[in-house]
């Protein structure tokens, strides 16, 4: 025996610990193993394991009902069998009582398969006594390599002897003397051999962590354990079995619920037919909401169940590709010497007893030459990729936006996306299919936040199909829906519309008639929001004069109100057929250089190399200057040049907007150009903000820009009669 131990020494001097721990370790508890036994299939399990697991399928078999049947003994921590496996022990000739079975199935932790322990069940299989022994020298190696120090001591610490569960502290002999003296309460407290686990085990009691609670207190009304009653907190209390308690609850709880329908019965025969009328109203209102939510609940379950399956689907096939992985990197480092199996293998190797070697060295050979036949050709166990489960719902989502009732009595109106806008307000224009046969609509609105979080929905009651909606909050997304009323009878909700609100508040302004309009070359409407260029005729009429290309050009109109703080958003349409429009912002100081008189003809207007020429960034990269503007024509937006962006034309050409939005921060000194549409932004740069910035606008050859009108009550009128 001394002579196996220091050989035992010795060799784990050699092996790392932690390389042949995985060759030690019970597949069921996850420790060493003690006591082990070897099952038909040639795998080792603990004898309390297979005890302790037996006595729990036993349980799952007698108290199907109960959720802590099944969970794991106060020291065994099992992965709960597949039910498959349950319903295959419990079967009819499945008998737990070893003394007179027919047959005893139980299912290997190691390799996952129900294998027969034949008619004398446990007795019937053997120690395995060559993989006690080398357990019980890795103990004595573990021992020695890593000695726990007691955690009271004053340096240089002690080695400890004993650990107190009731402190998480190891102690020396003499250090558990002096903070456990004879008398006191800590005397009374637990404390085992030398460990750094003070971990609680998975208990079922809250107060004695080794019991099953199997009891009722009738005075506190809460389960408790056998030793609550005995000794604990409940020791004076009146205490009853579980099923007492479950049958006497259970009795009391239908006594009194009898009792109340007794009671409802008397109410209800008292009565009016007037409240008969309401009350048959209101369950009939309440009977069609269950149904709704009896449907609903069925998608969901649909839902969840088919989900449950993919998500299993999922995790089956990740976790079969990393077992595969896992064991074949195990297998791999097992051939390393020293290592694992051929650690393991050494270490059968020094058994001298014939019949025990025997015993454990057939299935070791087994293993030893499906690792070398491994080696001959290297291939991944398994593929990484998951592209065989993408879920595809694009039908589904659409079939479940259309979802409606069957019929209602009245149509579904619906909302005309290309007459429904914001800006300064939101206009929601709708049509009816029955317009004359419904009362009056119900317009719903809610913000979207940006996470996609929906905000419950505000309600508008409308008698006509359009509506004004005011004080949303600016840069934000809003969707909008209708119903319409038809006496009681309402219709389903239309299809959202989502729209965007602009950056910042509307800014309103008209264009400016007196500085720098030339009436020659521009017409301005009489309210002056809408400008359009003569310029071609009159260049036409000029023509002789023209013997030089830089004599044509740009025809100025700015806005009649400047920006000196603040954020504003102004909007406008280009008209489709315009050649060269330039729209932005502009400074004052800039705007009397470029404003001079068409006739001056030393003005910096007409020089090819200055003023508004060098006001476009097409030549311009300052990082701030007093102006910017972009170009617009045949029904295009340029995108400015820029030194830190592709300058290729075809990333510089989108197709024009419909409507063109400005957004200006003066505060900042920043201004935005955005596609109304989307309200998306296309360009934005710095601009000086030194003085008064106005809204810029500038045409040459046949062109329009028609301001956007803010949306009013005026502007609804308008619309209406349109």
């Amino acid at each position: 025996g001394d002579g196996d131990s220091n050989d035992g020494f010795i060799i784990f001097d050699r092996v790392t610990i932690k390389n042949i721990e995985r060759e030690l370790i019970c597949p069921a508890c996850k420790e060493l193993f003690t006591h082990p036994l070897i099952l038909p299939c040639q795998h080792s399990i603990c004898h309390k394991c297979v005890k302790e697991l037996l006595l729990t399928l036993d349980d799952s078999f007698n108290d199907v009902g109960s959720d802590n049947s099944n969970q794991s003994s106060p020291r065994l921590r099992l992965a709960s069998p597949s039910m498959d496996k349950i319903d295959r022990i419990n079967r009819p000739g499945w008998k737990r009582n070893s003394l007179t079975p027919k047959t005893t199935i139980f299912p290997c932790p190691g390799c996952e398969h129900d294998v027969d322990l034949g008619e004398r069940g446990i007795n019937g299989l053997f120690r395995n006594f060559t993989l006690e022994t080398i357990v019980e020298r890795y103990r004595q190696a573990a021992r020695a390599a890593t000695a726990i120090m007691c955690d009271l001591c004053k340096p240089p610490p002690q080695e400890s002897t004993k650990s107190c569960m009731d402190c998480s502290a190891s102690y020396c002999n003499e250090c558990f003397k002096i903070y456990h003296p004879w008398g006191t309460v800590k005397a009374q407290h637990e404390y085992v051999g030398p460990t750094t686990n003070f971990r609680p085990k998975i208990l079922m009691c809250p107060e004695h962590e080794t019991e099953r609670i199997n009891m009722y207190c009738e005075l506190c009304r809460r389960p408790v354990c056998h030793l609550c009653k005995l000794g604990g907190n409940h020791s004076n209390h009146r205490v009853t079995t579980m099923s007492s308690a479950y049958k006497t609850l259970k009795e009391k709880l239908s006594k009194d619920i009898d009792y109340l329908i007794g009671k409802e019965s008397q109410v209800k025969s008292q009565i009016s037919e007037l409240n008969l009328l309401m009350k048959e109203t209101e369950c009939n209102g309440e009977r069609a909401k269950e149904e709704a939510i009896t449907h609903f609940e069925k998608l969901f379950e649909i839902l969840e169940e088919r989900k449950s399956s993919v998500l299993k689907a999922i995790e089956s096939s990740k976790k079969l590709r990393l077992d595969k992985f896992q064991t074949q990197m195990e297998e791999y480092r097992g051939l390393l010497e020293n290592n694992g199996l051929v650690g393991y293998a050494q270490e059968v190797l020094k058994e001298t007893d014939q019949s025990c070697f025997v015993q454990t060295a057939k299935q070791l050979h087994l293993r030893i030459q499906k690792a070398t036949e491994s080696l001959k050709s290297f291939r991944p166990a398994a593929q990484t990729s998951f592209e065989d489960y993408v879920v595809n719902t694009s039908k589904q989502t659409e079939l479940l936006g259309e979802l409606s009732f069957f019929s209602s009595g009245i149509d579904v109106p619906e909302i005309n996306e290309e007459q429904s806008k914001v800006y300064n307000n939101a206009l929601i224009n709708w049509h009816h299919p029955e317009k004359d046969k419904a009362d009056s609509y119900v317009l719903e609105y809610r913000k979207i936040n940006r996470d996609d979080e929906m905000l419950s929905w505000n309600e508008v009651e409308v008698c006509g199909t359009s509506k004004i909606i005011q004080d949303l909050e600016n840069s934000s997304t809003y969707a909008f829906r209708v119903r319409a009323y038809k006496g009681s009878i309402c219709s389903p909700c239309s299809r959202e519309l989502i729209l965007h609100t602009p950056p910042a508040p509307v800014f309103s302004f008209l264009f400016d008639e007196k500085c720098g309009y030339n009436n020659e070359h521009l017409l301005l409407n009489l309210k002056r929001d809408r400008v359009e260029s003569r310029a071609g005729y009159n260049l036409l009429l000029a023509a002789e004069r023209i013997q030089v290309g830089y004599y044509t050009s740009l025809d100025y109109i700015i806005g009649d109100t400047g920006i000196t703080k603040g954020k504003h958003f102004w909007a406008f349409r280009v008209e489709p057929y315009s050649y060269l429009v330039k729209v932005g912002v502009a400074s004052s100081d800039k705007l009397q250089e470029w404003l001079r008189s068409p006739r001056d003809a030393v003005s910096p207007r007409y020089e090819q190399d200055s003023g508004h020429d060098s006001g476009s960034e097409d030549a311009c990269f300052d990082s701030s200057q007093p102006f910017t503007l972009v170009t617009i024509g045949m029904k295009k937006f340029f995108i400015p040049k820029s030194p830190t962006s592709s300058n290729d034309p075809e990333n510089r050409v989108l197709p024009m907007p419909t409507s063109i939005g400005i957004f200006l921060d003066y505060d900042k000194g920043k201004v935005s150009f955005y596609d109304m549409d989307h309200m998306k932004c296309l360009y934005e740069r710095q601009v000086d903000c030194s003085h008064t910035l106005y809204p810029a606008f500038a045409l040459m050859g046949s062109g329009g820009i028609q301001l956007e009108e803010p949306i009013t009550a005026k502007y609804l009128e308008y619309q209406e009669n349109m």
